[in-house]
Formats: C-alpha cells, structure tokens, sequence
C-alpha cells in the first residue's frame, strides 16, 4: 500500500493554514524527504493540504515528477503548452531554433501555465525545425530556467475555483538554452498526451487525500472515509501502470468516476459544517472536478475502441476449440 496513505491512516488529522504559494512549497517541498516517489508525493500532499487549491497544487507537482522523473524536488516545475489557439499539436507557434553556436533559440507565448508566476523552471513546448525528409514540424520539449534573459512572466486573473493556484501568460523572445535542455522523444506523444492522464491520476490522489483528512478530523461517516481510502489505494496502483495504455484509461475512467462519486458525497457532509471556511472554499473549487470532463470521456472512448479493434485478431488466433 502507498506508505502515504498509511501515514493518512496514522497521523494527526491536522493541516497548518496556507494562503500563499510559498507556504505551500516550503510544506510540499519538505516531503521529499520521505519519498521520491510521485503517487506517495501526491497523497502526502493532499493530505498536508489545509484546501483544494493546495491539493491540487501538490497532484500537479507530483505529476510533473511522474513524467519527467529526473526533476529536482527543490524544483518547482511547470509545463506550458497551451496558446492562444489552443493546446493540440497545430496549435503550437512557439519554435524552438538551433543556432550555429550551438544553442538553442525559443520564440513564442503560452497561455495559463499552472503556477507559472512562481515557478523556477518552464516545461516549454515548441515546434524544432523538421528533420531533411519530414514536412511538418516536430514538437520538443526544452528546459528553460526562470529568470533568464528574453523571458517574461506575466500572472493571469485568478479563476474562478481554486483562486490561490497562480497561472501565467509566458513570453518568449531570443530565449536561449543549451541543446541538452530538449527532453528526450516527442514532445506531444511522450510529455503532452500522456500528461493528462498522469495528472488526472496524480491530482485526484491528492484530492481524496485531502478529503480523507477533512473526513477523519471532522469524524465524518466511518463508511464514507473507508471508501476513500479504498479510491486512493486503487488509484495508487494505477499510478505505476502505463500512462499509455488503453487498459489504464478505462481502468482510470472508472476510478475516477468513483471519485467524483465521492466528491459528490462529501457535498451535504461540508453542508452540515454551516458557515465554516474550509466549507465555503470545498463549494467554491468544486467545479475544478468537472474541468475536461468531456476530453476524459473521449479518453476513455478512444481506449476501448483501441481494445475493441485488437480483440478479433486475438479471437483468430485462438485454436479453435478455445474460441468455442
């Protein structure tokens, strides 16, 4: 079992008041040194979290630590892809240029970088010069500090739900970074699709942590608690499985579909706790839980068609008498 949750299980059902980013870091940071592993930061999160903002702040770090494994801990990370036209592949007008020194040269602007204003390193996502042979640009990933010269950060207006998480607008204009800053292999392929499935997972531990805090300091239903323990132990077990595989988002897609079960559970029990802040806020962010509802059912379609096409090749490969 996650070592986290057991800590749920056994610790003091207490969380310090946070209302600043900095706070925030300075706590989920410290956690590093109980465990590296991401699914454990998540959950040790969640459950440190005094909110949902904070929560999800910590899935969001834990995910980017589950994609990139080598991101130092005292790192904190953002992965910017989002443009003005959007996130998918054509989308993408940020260009990343080598130079004849050797560098590297990125130009463009993203959109609604998670906790870019204070983050100290950028994921940024850009379009590399085709290879001779190739007709479109290929998508890459590169490393870029935060200060460095020709990039500029500006913070976006909080949104409406889990207002503490800052965004930024990224601009970039003769940023320069060294050619070992690209990630290995597609950028879209093996970092941008795989990461909202790994975020979905990672952000949705660290909810249920939360709650299951919330849930054994205000003695909430035994039933309920159990149940949540019981989500965050299954989704532990997926974090280890392959972000990619069909398997893994249909078995996501019901976790999920549990959690929100959940989420929806926890609705009258906050309601209960009258004029309290804690209440207020859990009504507040709980429209963050519906955010790309409709791309996870996508998801989730996609991957049993996946399934689905591949199942008469096996059927025909079955002798027959097991096909019967």
């Amino acid at each position: 079992m996650n070592p986290a949750l057991v800590s749920c299980l056994q610790s003091l059902p207490q969380a310090r008041t946070i209302t600043e980013v900095a706070d925030w870091w300075r706590v989920w940071r410290s956690l590093g040194s109980l465990d590296t592993d991401p699914a454990v930061l998540a959950v040790a999160g969640g459950f440190a979290a005094d909110r949902v903002g904070w929560a999800f702040a910590s899935g969001y770090q834990a995910a980017l630590r589950a994609l990139v494994p080598d991101l130092p801990l005292d790192t904190l990370a953002a992965l910017c892809v989002t443009e003005a036209e959007g996130n998918r592949p054509r989308h993408i007008r940020t260009t990343i240029v080598p130079q004849p020194d050797g560098t590297l040269r990125i130009d463009g602007a993203k959109r609604w970088t998670t906790l870019g204003p204070t983050s100290t390193l950028l994921l940024i996502v850009g379009a590399l010069a085709a290879p001779p042979g190739v007709s479109k640009p290929v998508l890459r990933v590169a490393r870029v500090p935060v200060p460095a010269p020709g990039l500029v950060l500006q913070a976006m207006p909080p949104t409406r739900f889990v207002p503490e998480v800052p965004h930024a607008q990224v601009l970039m204009q003769d940023v320069r970074v060294s050619a070992d800053a690209l990630l290995p292999h597609d950028g879209y392929d093996a970092y941008v699709k795989p990461f909202r499935t790994i975020e979905d997972l990672h952000v949705t531990l660290a909810v249920l942590a939360y709650l299951l805090r919330e849930g054994r300091a205000r003695r909430w239903p035994a039933a309920f608690n159990e149940e949540l323990v019981a989500a965050l132990s299954l989704l532990s077990q997926l974090a280890g499985e392959d972000a990619r595989a069909a398997a893994t988002h249909i078995a996501l897609a019901g976790a999920l579909r549990i959690a929100h079960r959940l989420y929806a559970e926890a609705s009258p029990l906050w309601a209960a706790a009258g004029d309290d802040p804690a209440a207020r806020r859990w009504q507040r962010d709980a429209a963050l839980f519906e955010v790309a509802g409709s791309a996870r059912e996508q998801r989730a379609e996609r991957a049993w068609q996946r399934l689905g096409a591949a199942l008469p090749q096996v059927v025909d490969a079955l002798p027959l008498r097991a096909q019967r």
